[in-house]
């Protein structure tokens, strides 16, 4: 039986990975635009780094490892797209928007099965 931490953990990865499959959506419909404030995004791009790093410098059980480099490691790679929409032409906003939602995805998908082998 899964205790309740394992669970919230669980349903923890499914809202990252809906927030990628609403992220995605948002890149495929095309109705997102530059925000006005371009420095609220830079700021979440740095947030984002700055969260995967602190996620990765964290003291793991070995068995926590895995699962701990995939959410640093994603969570660094979608700031580093976060910070690129502003870097880049807009056409291309939607582009790196799109691999930002794919990326948090693919997190949901392999958290998802990590936990669940674990158990």
């Amino acid at each position: 039986m899964l205790s309740t931490a394992t669970l919230f953990r669980l349903l923890n990865e499914f809202i990252v990975l809906l927030l990628g499959a609403l992220l995605i959506l948002l890149a495929i419909t095309g109705r997102v635009g530059l925000p006005g404030r371009p420095l609220a995004l830079v700021l979440l791009g740095v947030v984002l780094i700055y969260w995967g790093v602190r996620a990765l410098a964290r003291r793991q059980t070995e068995a926590e490892r895995t699962h701990a480099r995939i959410r640093a490691g994603s969570l660094v790679l979608v700031g580093l797209l976060i910070l690129g929409v502003r870097l880049v032409p807009v056409r291309y906003a939607d582009l790196l928007l799109g691999l930002a939602g794919g990326v948090l995805v693919l997190r949901g998908l392999a958290g998802g099965v990590l936990f669940a082998r674990r158990s």
